[in-house]
């Protein structure tokens, strides 16, 4: 199945969306160990990895946005689902699902 997904930039989309909504959450547990725990060494690696997946998921987003021809709406509520928890899993099952069927 991933390498179907590799085939095809919404799919390329779909993998580093839902990394990137893995890497939010757990820089939620992250954050926990730093300001708890005294261990930020594990926030710094997540929050590295996060920041790296989310410009990754925004240069997808936006190739993806100009080959299929999204209207600002659908483009713009992608982007906010990658600021939410749990949101750009969302955006997978309504908005990037669609288009790989």
């Amino acid at each position: 199945m991933i390498k179907n997904l590799l085939k095809t930039a919404i799919g390329r989309l779909r993998i580093i969306a839902f990394l990137e909504g893995c890497s939010f959450l757990l820089l939620g547990f992250t954050m926990i160990l730093k300001y708890k725990y005294a261990m930020p060494q594990p926030n710094y690696i997540v929050g590295l990895a996060h920041g790296i997946l989310f410009v990754i998921y925004v240069v997808l987003l936006l190739q993806v946005s100009f080959l299929h021809r999204w209207n600002l709406l659908k483009i713009v509520g992608a982007f906010v689902a990658s600021l939410i928890p749990f949101g750009t899993f969302y955006a997978d099952k309504a908005l990037f699902r669609q288009i790989d069927i």
